[in-house]
């Protein structure tokens, strides 16, 4: 058995938008007089779903359900903001997804965020037209920590769990990969997601086929 897709979580794997995420959800939650801490963020929150986020917020801080749809709406419209002032290509990136993609794999992109935020960031990053398949929070009914948008990724590719590479890099992200059954790459940051990197893990695995 080989190795035949890797599948990428899009924030703090292709795209450094952590910041920008906080910074946009922050800024539409000021609105009202709410905001998350850094450390929250980071420890909490990451990974997740705007729409899970206020759920959780409402539970722990008393934000009123009345106000998710709109605060969301804002927070879609101050990250596009930031998206289109920040994100630009990697060369990393690049480097790597045209090499695997000329090395036969299947590519495709799973992340928490809804499709047009996806679209419009691997436009900007020059990394859209290497992938087979973009799956998002749109797609799915259970986001990340749930394995559904993974699962709907392997499957829409074809492929079983033990064929695919899953590359993440955050507590709600992983464990969405590894109950999916697939192989899972975990990474620091952006920087970690190379060429070097993603092939000496294919080749680990494919030793233990």
């Amino acid at each position: 058995m080989k190795i035949k897709a890797i599948i990428f979580d899009m924030d703090g794997v292709l795209v450094e938008a952590k910041e920008w995420h906080y910074k946009a959800l922050n800024r539409a939650l000021e609105l009202f007089g709410y905001q998350i801490s850094r450390y929250d963020h980071l420890t909490t929150y990451d990974g997740l779903p705007t729409s899970k986020k206020l759920e959780m917020l409402s539970l722990e801080s008393g934000l009123p359900k009345e106000l998710h749809q709109f605060i969301n709406e804002m927070k879609q419209i101050y990250t596009m903001k930031i998206v289109y002032a920040e994100c630009k290509p990697c060369f990393v990136h690049e480097y790597a997804l045209s090499k695997l993609k000329t090395k036969g794999f299947k590519l495709a992109v799973a992340s928490n965020s809804i499709r047009n935020t996806v679209e419009v960031m691997m436009e900007k990053s020059e990394l859209i037209h290497y992938f087979d398949q973009i799956i998002s929070a749109s797609d799915v009914l259970k986001p990340k920590p749930d394995p559904e948008i993974y699962l709907t990724s392997i499957a829409k590719l074809g492929l079983m769990p033990d064929e695919c590479l899953i590359i993440e890099d955050n507590e709600n992200g992983i464990k969405s990969a590894r109950a999916s059954g697939a192989h899972v790459l975990v990474v620091k940051d952006v920087h970690d997601v190379n060429l070097s990197n993603i092939e000496s893990q294919i080749k680990q695995i494919e030793a233990l086929m």
